[in-house]
């Protein structure tokens, strides 16, 4: 049994910490001095902070077996919030914890540290046996999931693993997850006085947006999606816009779709700004490839009989998002995204049920025993 109390105090304490993507040096210091203090022997520090131009690298610990011959199990939670997340002040109401309402409540994904935390804690506090165990935090994960890219991939040595970061209640999974391209298309006209000599010139906006209007967008199937998230060009009222640049983003769960969308996207702008009088130049960069796992996998049937003997309701689906498991899964460790309760993250209305945190600390510690057995 948690000790529920304890989990809420730090839970709290956690969510005060102010962690923006490239500044996670704060929390990165607390979470390696708890994880020695736990028993870890082994915390490392990885350089994908000074890659990213942050101040903080992922940390990967290890936690020597005592049970011999079992496989290697990684629990994993990131470490950084969206903004804004400095003075959070977190509130419990009717078994609800939420922000005051001035910024967000950082349960995506602090819950998921706590989770893991505690797992931990009850492990060295009532002596439960263990198989060898793997604690990764990762770095900016929010905004295309780069610290897990960058990650030192010699320090990984799992079998399978557990990343505890999306909604639902202990016991939904995603087991399947889309790749994600970004793309940042530049249009290029030319500057005109608007008042006095508009024909001189090529309306970079204009022309991105009648490309945007033709564009690919949205739902285009149960698996892929796309979206031109922003748009920004010009400088001032009375000048002819000369550039403009317009940020997109595809996503499928199926790779050869991702590859045909991405492509369709980068065609439709360079070859359809020439009838615009505007030229588009086009950089691609690919944040994560896509990945699925069998629902018979030992990573999800383990899981299943954690969620079985707690008495969680088990639900299996696939997701339209990223994560850290992207990367892990193609570092070749079948690593399936648990729920830990979040909901309206990235908002201000953002909120977890108290009972969901506890519950997530519970499957956590779940997942180790019936990795030992």
């Amino acid at each position: 049994m948690i000790d529920k109390k304890r989990v809420l105090d730090e839970f709290f304490q956690l969510v005060q910490v102010r962690c923006s993507t490239h500044d996670e040096r704060e929390m990165g210091d607390i979470l390696k001095k708890k994880l020695q203090e736990l028993g870890a022997e082994a915390v490392h520090e990885d350089k994908a902070g000074e890659a990213l131009g942050g101040n903080c690298g992922n940390i990967v610990a290890d936690f020597a077996a005592t049970v011999p011959g079992r496989k290697t199990v990684m629990l994993t939670a990131h470490m950084d919030c969206v903004e804004p997340c400095a003075d959070i002040h977190p509130i419990l109401e009717n078994g609800v914890i939420r922000s005051d309402g001035t910024t967000i409540l950082g349960s995506d994904d602090k819950a998921g540290v706590e989770a893991i935390l505690e797992a931990l804690r009850q492990v060295k506090e009532q002596k439960i046996p263990h198989g060898p165990l793997q604690v990764v935090f990762t770095v900016s994960e929010e905004g295309g999931v780069h610290g897990s890219q960058h990650l030192d991939q010699s320090l990984l040595h799992a079998d399978y693993g557990y990343t505890f970061d999306t909604h639902g209640h202990p016991g939904y999974m995603t087991y399947a997850a889309p790749g994600k391209n970004q793309i940042l298309i530049h249009v290029k006209g030319k500057a005109a006085h608007a008042g006095v000599e508009p024909e001189k010139g090529r309306n970079a906006i204009i022309a991105a947006g009648k490309l945007l209007a033709a564009a690919p967008q949205g739902r285009l199937d149960e698996e892929t999606t796309c979206n031109a998230g922003t748009i920004t060009g010009g400088t001032a009222a009375n000048v002819v816009a000369a550039e403009c640049t317009i940020r997109y983003e595809a996503r499928s769960r199926n790779k050869e779709k991702l590859a045909k969308l991405t492509k369709e996207i980068i065609d439709h702008f360079e070859q359809g700004a020439k009838g615009t009088d505007c030229e588009a130049k086009v950089e691609l960069a690919p944040d994560y490839d896509p990945y699925a796992m069998p629902l018979d996998s030992p990573a999800i049937a383990l899981a299943k009989k954690a969620c079985d003997k707690l008495g969680f309701p088990v639900q299996l689906e696939e997701s339209g998002g990223g994560s850290d498991a992207n990367h892990f899964n193609s570092y070749g460790i079948p690593t399936v995204v648990m729920g830990v309760g979040m909901t309206d993250c990235h908002t201000k209305e953002e909120t977890i049920l108290e009972q969901d945190l506890y519950d997530a600390c519970e499957l956590a510690l779940g997942i180790i025993k019936e990795a030992a057995e």
